[in-house]
């Protein structure tokens, strides 16, 4: 898979791990001991959100691509 969400990487010191986030799917997240495994593992997980959102019948938001933050 090669999702267009918008993923956030990023360094936990708290958790020695990097973390990958995607804001636009609510509580998506994944870790990694490599900046490369971080993002594996999330491309494997956007792909369990999204079919368990199917399976529940719920709303799939698109991919907006670039998150403006203030």
């Amino acid at each position: 898979m090669n999702s267009k969400y918008e993923i956030i990487l990023y360094w936990s010191k708290e958790d020695n791990s990097f973390i990958a986030e995607v804001p636009e799917l609510s509580g998506c997240m994944a870790d990694g001991k490599s900046y490369m495994e971080a993002l594996q593992n999330i491309e494997t997980i956007i792909e369990e959100w999204i079919e368990t959102a199917r399976s529940l019948g719920r709303t799939i938001p698109e991919p907006k691509g670039k998150l403006m933050y203030a």
